[in-house]
């Protein structure tokens, strides 16, 4: 990378790390400190609150994305981060949980992370764009992991109004960062591996492989929203901890789960049995739902079957994302990872809902964890008829801003090449995008032949 692309890498990287942070860090305490509010005995107000957030966000998501093709990406982004930090004051300044839902609800409008993948395509070169879409996601790992930690003990410190106005501190913090960190793009042009076409749309949501990780990630933080509604409260009466001691569960579970998924991921990835641990981990996230339904009299239980659950947890949200670069059409990456981030935030608002609805009604966590059992059963279900995916990566090459070559011709070419499985020249973006096996495919003659019929000098890709 060079100067300019490791700074947007690494500003944008931390800007979508503060976004998430307005979900993550209320996730270990919301539930009690909500509770406090007037209208929070009601748990299912509660539920509604804490999942506002995610509804907003999975209506605006696509049309912020569309909208900063045309409007500028930056103009979108500061919006979004004063309808964040505008969301962020009244959740601070609320006295009834109605008006919990409601600043939640402005909060979720900010709705930027299309735009800011978007931004990081425009300002990073194709060879280089999967290294910085990955100090995102590793941004975003980093920001869950601290926030289950650090959350508790701030709440006991500021609470959680405390909580929400350093979250409006810090993101106008963000806006300042984004005019003085990140550069202005020189071209902003639409890049299919990283926004949504309305044009693909319909094959991507047609798509049936697609489909079942589509409904994956709506089971899996479905299942996540509703085990935070109740959890904070499980922990408090029947595990006897105070809020401000969560984090003595939290830490090492977290820590338990993520040191495990470490090598079942690699092991997936470098044996090609990605389908296998990807079905292994549905089963232990069933598991751990029918344990928390079934029997957990407690705090050891507790601590028990939530190791089990972020053992699944971290595996499949370290995997998903990968069956969905492998399985997508390579001109659609970008529209089949919008519907994919759609899903996740309209699971967030209903699990939470939903959840809460289940404890205002039966007072007990039973029903709730046992509908999220459920889901894992229908999952299972889905995920046994998925075809096992190649083992490929996506690689981008650019041709050429002044290439009016054969985009066809050019394509067939790339296709006779060894190793490589799927191409498409997209002449608008001036980028070949291919689907080649992980190892042993000739990136030397793929180079060589664009270089030859672009008259350029092709950068290796990653």
């Amino acid at each position: 990378m060079n100067p300019i692309e490791l700074r947007a890498s690494l500003g944008l990287a931390g800007l979508y790390a503060l976004r998430m942070l307005g979900m993550f860090l209320i996730l270990p305490v919301f539930a009690v400190y909500a509770g406090k509010l007037p209208g929070g005995d009601n748990h299912a107000m509660v539920g509604l609150a804490f999942g506002a957030y995610g509804l907003t966000q999975a209506l605006l998501q696509l049309p912020f994305g569309m909208w900063s093709d045309r409007a500028g990406r930056k103009k979108v982004i500061y919006i979004g981060l004063a309808l964040f930090a505008l969301g962020s004051m009244m959740c601070a300044m609320a006295d009834h949980v109605a008006w919990l839902i409601v600043g939640r609800a402005v909060q979720g409008a900010g709705a930027i992370s299309a735009a800011i993948t978007a931004l990081l395509a425009d300002l990073t070169r194709e060879e280089n764009r999967t290294k910085a879409m990955a100090m995102i996601g590793g941004s975003i790992a980093s920001t869950f992991a601290i926030s289950l930690v650090a959350a508790p003990t701030l709440a006991a410190w500021i609470g959680l109004p405390g909580i929400f106005i350093l979250t409006a501190v810090l993101t106008v913090a963000a806006m300042i960062g984004v005019k003085k960190i990140i550069p202005d793009p020189i071209v902003s042009r639409f890049h299919s591996d990283a926004e949504i076409s309305a044009t693909r749309l319909p094959a991507v949501l047609r798509h049936p492989q697609l489909l079942r990780m589509n409904y994956g990630v709506f089971a899996l933080h479905a299942a996540q929203m509703a085990m935070f509604t109740v959890m904070p409260l499980l922990l408090t009466k029947l595990g006897g901890i105070s809020l401000e001691h969560h984090w003595w569960v939290y830490l090492p579970v977290v820590l338990v789960g993520f040191v495990l998924m470490v090598p079942a991921v690699i092991y997936g990835e470098k044996k090609q049995h990605l389908k296998e641990v990807f079905i292994f981990a549905i089963s232990l996230m069933l598991l751990a739902q029918l344990g928390m339904a079934l029997f957990m009299p407690n705090l050891v239980m507790i601590v028990v079957w939530l190791s089990v659950y972020f053992i699944a947890f971290n595996i499949l949200e370290a995997t998903q994302p990968s069956l969905i670069s492998k399985i997508a059409p390579s001109d659609a990456k970008g529209t089949a990872m919008g519907v994919y981030n759609t899903c996740q935030s309209l699971s967030m608002f209903l699990g939470s809902a939903i959840a809460g609805w289940l404890y205002q009604q039966h007072g007990s966590v039973t029903a709730i964890f046992l509908l999220c059992a459920a889901l894992m059963v229908i999952w299972l279900f889905f995920a046994a008829g998925m075809q096992p995916p190649l083992p490929v990566k996506t690689q981008m090459f650019h041709i050429g801003d002044n290439w009016a070559g054969d985009g066809q011709a050019l394509s067939v070419k790339l296709a006779a090449i060894d190793g490589v499985k799927e191409v498409v020249v997209l002449i608008d973006e001036r980028v070949a995008l291919l689907k080649v096996l992980q190892t042993g495919w000739d990136e030397a003659a793929a180079r060589q032949l664009i270089e030859e019929t672009a008259g350029l000098t092709v950068p290796s890709a990653l």
